[in-house]
């Protein structure tokens, strides 16, 4: 596949961060854990905590106001960004917390003693152990969907487990492993069948690919600012209004009170019920500055530009016959592997002596690693700054370390 045209620009300027110290390249290849920061979500942080910098929600003096303004604009932008609206979109701490929220309010209000909550062998630690918690204090049960034979989540497998006493349905749309791509729709139909709600971890699917919440069909979406190139510490629920709208509170405070007395209290409407406490204000408006960026440039540019880059490694890697491969073919941004007996952590230690980043680990799918039968892998993840470059330099690596490792 050819990248776009649109795509063959070298973002990595953009990116202060792409550089060593001193001012040689580097070649990061560990964006699914972290994206480096483009100079526009930067620059915008700085003057959101600097000429303009005020609090939000309780100024009466302009600059208060005008802050206001910014930090809801920024709440338009990020819904926008996946198709929904402001009034179904949640600032949080980034996707974890996301997560324990619908845990703690949706999940104890709905999910009872007997019922079932459905994940994947392939779910990230923040998308399983929320739910382990619920489950324990409740009394319900957790069900976990297998793989395919190329790593994907079994929907086929997951329509034979699902039963009317599953209340939730909660997967990643794309691993944060394998960089397998969910079939959601398919999952949100499933899942609705038999009456449950669909939650997607949209960690990895976010910075990747254009996602739109109508067309997913699910009922809870979350993801990370830092993943999709934006500050770190905020992230975002988006639910459906309608069931946001019937979920307690999990945090008490300023913010999210409509009226306070001692004999009781009642509470904002909206997603400001569930964002007790001064926000995080600069943190909002650089996260939209990443979202405007990257709509700027296209979300279906960038998927088609990191598949592009994954054809290749996937080729290359695939050509040796010491290196397991992980994942199908057509993932997203994310290559995962083993290299005969070297320990990943071995690997990655020795690529970075060549400035060559990468993840080495179980990468908080440990369950996901017990299923593949290894303790680790390595991980090469990209971002829209990638290049060939940074293919070459990986590949060139794992030649160096076959060496020291006297492997031809």
């Amino acid at each position: 596949m050819n990248a776009p045209a649109t795509i063959t620009r070298d973002f990595s300027a953009d990116f202060p961060g792409m550089v060593t110290r001193d001012g040689t390249p580097w070649h990061y290849l560990d964006t699914a854990a972290t994206a480096q920061k483009p100079r526009a979500v930067i620059d915008a942080m700085a003057r959101a905590l600097g000429e303009d910098y005020a609090t939000v929600h309780r100024g009466v003096y302009t600059r208060s106001a005008e802050m206001t303004l910014a930090y809801e604009a920024a709440r338009r932008t990020v819904a926008r960004f996946i198709g929904g609206h402001e009034d179904e979109l949640v600032f949080t701490r980034g996707a974890t917390e996301a997560i324990n929220l619908v845990a703690q309010t949706w999940g104890r209000a709905n999910v009872k003693a007997g019922d079932r909550i459905l994940l994947s062998q392939a779910e990230h630690h923040s998308n399983i152990v929320p739910w382990q918690m619920v489950a324990q204090e409740v009394g319900a049960i957790i069900d976990v969907c297998p793989l395919t034979d190329d790593h994907r989540i079994d929907l086929g497998a997951a329509e034979a487990m699902l039963t009317e006493r599953h209340k939730l349905v909660a997967l990643g749309h794309v691993s944060n492993v394998t960089g397998s791509v969910l079939d959601a729709p398919r999952a949100a139909a499933l899942a609705h069948k038999v009456g449950a709600k669909l939650l997607l971890d949209g960690c990895q699917s976010a910075p990747h690919m254009g996602v739109d919440v109508a067309a997913l069909d699910c009922d809870f979406y979350v993801f990370s600012a830092h993943k999709l190139y934006g500050p770190t510490g905020i992230g975002a629920l988006w639910a459906r209004k309608d069931i946001l709208a019937d979920m307690p509170p999990y945090q008490g405070g300023g913010a999210m009170i409509d009226r306070v007395t001692f004999a009781k209290t009642t509470y904002a409407s909206g997603p400001q019920r569930f964002e007790a406490g001064t926000p995080a204000i600069t943190e909002a408006i650089a996260f939209a500055a990443a979202a405007d960026y990257v709509s700027a440039i296209g979300p279906a540019n960038i998927h088609a530009h990191e598949q592009a880059l994954v054809a290749r490694l996937r080729r290359e890697l695939g050509a040796m016959n010491d290196v397991r491969l992980f994942g199908p073919e057509g993932s997203a941004g994310i290559v995962s592997f083993a290299l005969d007996d070297i320990h990943p952590h071995d690997l990655g230690t020795i690529l970075d002596e060549s400035n060559v980043a990468i993840r080495a680990g179980h990468h908080c799918a440990q369950p996901l690693m017990d299923y593949l039968g290894v303790p680790a892998t390595a991980r090469a993840s990209f971002g829209l700054y990638s290049s060939e470059a940074d293919v070459d330099a990986l590949l060139a690596g794992i030649a160096r370390t076959r060496k020291i490792f006297g492997r031809g």
